[in-house]
């Protein structure tokens, strides 16, 4: 299965980014990983600014793909249970998924009705960098789960 994270940001975090890119480098061994980082074009509104960055994403998704939206109002999953849905939909024969770290006005309705699933990392705001970081090592945590290594105690 083939997995990205779309991300909307402006902010880069020179140590935000080497963490990312460590957890990227440790899940290559398990599967394709990919991040693309789209920056948000300026806007006059909140709603012209998710608009716009739904454009963004929804011209890097395939129709093949499923998406799961990363969202403080998305279902809350412990690690082994975020194993159990990767495991669900490597079962089912998913090739592409992309996870998707939304702007900062969140996403636009279009986002939620092209999404598959939506999950939250935590019921806080997170910074998009530390959102990254979380999320990639919640990816690798859960690949070694899957595979029973001794990662996750």
């Amino acid at each position: 299965m083939k997995i990205r994270l779309i991300t909307i940001s402006r902010e880069e975090d020179e140590h935000a980014n080497a963490l990312t890119a460590e957890y990227i480098k440790r899940l290559n061994h398990y599967t394709s990983i990919g991040l693309i980082t789209l920056k948000p074009r300026k806007t006059t509104s909140a709603e012209e600014q998710r608009k716009n960055d739904a454009e963004q994403v929804l011209k890097k998704i395939s129709p093949q793909e499923q998406v799961v939206i990363l969202d403080e109002r998305g279902s809350e999953m412990t690690s082994v249970e975020f194993a159990g849905f990767l495991t669900k939909k490597m079962n089912e024969g998913v090739r592409g998924l992309s996870f998707v770290i939304g702007g900062a006005y969140g996403f636009d309705k279009s986002i939620y009705e092209r999404s598959d699933a939506s999950i939250s990392l935590s019921k806080f705001t997170l910074p998009h960098q530390l959102a990254k970081v979380i999320f990639t090592e919640q990816l690798y945590r859960a690949f070694t789960i899957i595979r029973n290594e001794k990662y996750h105690h």
